[in-house]
């Protein structure tokens, strides 16, 4: 099995992409780049058996609803609900199960500035389905959306404070983590590259959770849920420590 994940970027030059290989008791990172474009992440993606791609698959559909009813006029608000009607347009179905099993608020696509990312991911959706690969939204095709940070709190790793200006944790201490969770994880040259990017150690992170949900290891939508996870996509959250990973290719 090969597995791909992209942390994905609104721009090619933060992009990063890992292909990961399977085998009896080991994975193997057989590729992991920066600056990747939508082309390459579509050929990749024809090789993989899952891609993981960490992005908003869609927005909210009450935010979808408010807008196009902006268009033609004025809305109408919910008085007296306030900040519970604001948040139903600002976080996706998926986004809440996410913070209700994990604590961890995902960034909203409607109201922060990953929605940049999210126009790119809209496209790349786009490509992906017109070459002919099976896009699912709910993640049960052969690309899934995920996500790194909720991804590395389900397996018991440290996933807060390695990006950005006021990093509290070093991404490189974060390899040095992975590697003694998951000694099976072989980064050969790469591991050079990951301790220097955290966007390319988001990328093997996003590859690991592709992974879980190709192995049937990840939260997918009950019935009810996959009603808005059809347009507004759905977060795969693994549900098997690392070592569950490597376990089902021994198998």
């Amino acid at each position: 099995m090969l597995t791909v994940g992209v942390d994905l970027a609104a721009a090619d030059k933060r992009t990063a992409m890992a292909a990961v290989e399977w085998l009896p008791g080991r994975a193997v990172v057989r590729d992991l780049a920066l600056g990747v474009s939508d082309a390459q992440i579509v050929e990749a993606s024809r090789h993989a058996n899952k891609t993981g791609l960490d992005c908003p698959f869609g927005w909210p559909a009450p935010f979808v609803a408010l807008v196009t009813a902006h268009q033609a006029g004025h809305i109408a608000t919910s008085e007296g609900e306030g900040g519970p009607w604001r948040r139903r347009l600002a976080y996706r179905h998926t986004d809440e199960v996410v913070r209700e099993q994990t604590g961890i608020i995902p960034l909203s696509v409607a109201a922060d500035r990953i929605g940049h990312a999210a126009f790119r991911c809209a496209g790349l959706l786009s490509m992906l389905a017109a070459d002919g690969q099976d896009v699912d939204r709910c993640g049960d095709g052969r690309i899934v959306e995920v996500y790194p940070a909720a991804a590395l709190s389900c397996w018991g790793l440290a996933h807060r404070g390695y990006k950005g200006r006021r990093q509290q944790v070093q991404h490189a201490d974060l390899v040095t983590a992975l590697r003694a969770a998951a000694p099976w994880l072989e980064l050969g040259t790469f591991e050079a590259l990951a301790r220097r990017s955290h966007d390319a150690f988001d990328a093997v992170i996003a590859s690991l959770a592709a992974r879980a949900a190709a192995i049937g290891k990840a939260t997918t939508p009950d019935d009810e849920q996959r009603i808005a996870a059809r347009s507004e996509g759905w977060i795969a959250l693994p549900t098997s420590p690392l070592s569950g990973l490597v376990a089902a290719a021994e198998a």
